[in-house]
Parts: C-alpha cells; structure tokens; sequence
C-alpha cells in the first residue's frame, strides 16, 4: 500500500463526517420520535456468539429491549476479521434498522493490510464505541528461556542479548494483537520472531505450552495469571486493569504514549440521517448509564460512550498510528 493510498482512505473520514451532516439537513429522515422503530433492528456481528464483541452487541439489543421495547435481532455474520459482517452493513438501506457492532481490527486494521475489501470503513458513520478492553503481555513462568524474566524490563533485556530468537504469538497476521507486539518491539528496538494463530485461544495455549514466548493475550488471560499459570508483565492500555491492579502498563515502565485497546463499537451505513445517529446515540448511552447493564458491560470492559464525533477522531487516530505500525512492521495481506 502506497503513502498517498494511505492518506486518501484516512482523509476520507473528515470528509465523510462533514457529508453525514449536510445529508441530515437535506434528506427527509424518518421520524424517529415517536414511530421509530417501526420493525425489528439488526446488529451485524462479524464474530460468533459467545465472542466479545457479539456479547457486547447482546447486552446491548437487552438494553435496548427492556428500556424502550425495542425489537433488537443479533445477526451474526462471521468470517475474515469482520469483513463479511462490514459488508453487509456496506450495502443495507441507512434507515437506522441495520446497525454494525465491530470490534477496532475491522475498523482500523482491515483496510491498511487487505488489498481487496467489500466494504469502505470511512463510509460508514461512526454511532460510539461502547467498552475499550486492554492486552495483558503474558508469559509462561515455567518457560525456561525466559528463566530470570520478572518485568517488561527484563523481557526486553532478554530480546536484546537474543535478537530474532524469541518468539511473540498473535490471534492472526495483521490482528491488533500482532500490531500491539510490533509496536512494542519497535519502541524497545527489538527483534522478535512473529508466530500467528488462528485466533486468540490457540495463541493462549502455545503460550502455555511454551510453543512461543510472549503474547499479548486478552482479559481471558486473568484467571490464568491470578492462577499462577501465566505471568503478567504488562498492560497495553493507558490505565491499570482493575482486574490487575499491580500490573504495571507499557507505558509506565519506559514507553509515554504507548496505548493500544481493543474496543466495541457501533456504527450505521453510509449517509445515515444525523438524527438517526443521534438516537441512537442518546439510546445507547441511556443502556450504559443503566445500572445492571453497566455492570454487565464493564466485565466486557471499561464503557467508553463518545458522541459520534468523538468517535469518528478517536478512529481517524488510531488509523493513523496503525498505518505507521503497518508501514515500519511490512504487514500486507492479498
């Protein structure tokens, strides 16, 4: 992917917000304060029941049904990093009645590393992000090569005195985990060797039959580490975890500014009235405000309402850091 391929996607975000709304003022959008929803709304999901992001999409339809009795249908489209699901969503009527519920990598990700997408993400208007969700860099204590290793400091150390030898898992090439590990290895200026799998469990236990090293792993990881079966040396996001208050983040220990989050979030098809958007919006934040499915949401995460705005920046930026990552990182897939 060229540098001026790259900016022309990126860009497009700016100017698809500023579309969205002149085409709230110069289209006649349904009437959503009284008659809205007039049928079942769907939430397309790119990833299979009992993932994270289809359960945020599930407690989220639950929200939406107890508060304001609406119809709410999980459409689970699975396949290719979200891409089938992205699909759909490319090509459904912006009436407010087919909503994406996407995990960053689809978003933020896909479109830097896949040469050919059925969908354009910067098309797409951005609702919210609904939870953020850290990595936690892990290990296997009981792997010898990493003998002595008891921080990130160490591990880094380690790296140095054995350049390309260890080995970092990711959930796939390309994956945010794979983004979080090389951005990790070029802020240390380290080598490390990349060992994909096919998803975050298969990469869990590699880690735990010392197949490979490190990985950063999701919060699944948290029973094995307070276990004992796993060590923590990391948290990739910008706070603690609370389920780990002792473990440090990236960027305390040497790295300002590191913060990598896998986050949930909603989006609506391309030249969705604002007003539609705005509805959605306020009923989201209503169902994250309310307090048993804040309390479901937060063992998903830590909830994140942003207004659509909002959102449409934090996924401009995050793209931006992301296409560097890819850049440094040699990352493509046809």
């Amino acid at each position: 992917m060229t540098k001026s391929s790259t900016r022309h996607r990126l860009s497009k975000w700016t100017v698809t917000i500023a579309l969205t709304a002149t085409i709230g003022l110069a289209v006649q959008a349904p009437a959503v304060a009284d008659t809205f929803p007039s049928k079942p709304i769907r939430f397309v999901v790119g990833f299979s029941a009992g993932s994270s992001v289809d359960t945020v999409a599930r407690i989220v339809a639950e929200g939406l049904r107890t508060k304001y009795n609406w119809n709410v249908v999980v459409d689970n489209r699975t396949g290719a990093n979200g891409q089938i699901a992205a699909g759909e969503l490319q090509s459904s009527q912006p009436d407010g009645y087919t909503m994406l519920i996407s995990n960053s990598s689809t978003i933020t990700v896909n479109p830097l590393i896949y040469k050919k997408l059925a969908y354009d993400a910067s098309q797409f208007v951005p609702v919210t992000a609904v939870v953020a969700v850290p990595f936690i860099l892990t290990y296997n204590p009981q792997n010898t090569r990493l003998a002595g290793v008891k921080t990130l400091a160490d591990l880094i150390d380690r790296a140095r005195q054995k350049p390309d030898e260890l080995m970092y898992g990711s959930a796939g090439n390309g994956n945010l985990i794979h983004l979080a590990s090389a951005l990790l290895c070029s802020s240390a200026k380290v080598q490390m060797r990349h060992v994909p799998y096919r998803g975050a469990a298969p990469m869990q236990t590699a880690v735990l039959g010392r197949e490979i090293d490190v990985s950063f792993d999701t919060t699944s990881a948290v029973p094995l580490i307070k276990s004992g079966n796993l060590n923590a040396l990391a948290i990739s996001a910008a706070e603690r975890w609370p389920d780990l208050p002792d473990v440090p983040t990236v960027a305390e220990q040497g790295y300002p500014g590191y913060d990598v989050s896998f986050w949930v979030g909603a989006f609506l098809p391309p030249k969705t009235p604002t007003n539609v958007v705005k509805t959605f919006n306020e009923a989201f934040k209503a169902v994250t405000e309310d307090p048993k499915m804040r309390t479901l949401l937060s063992q998903q995460g830590r909830i994140m309402m942003l207004t659509s705005d909002q959102f449409a920046e934090k996924i401009k930026t995050e793209t931006e850091r992301n296409a560097t990552i890819v850049k440094d990182a040699k990352i493509e897939i046809e």
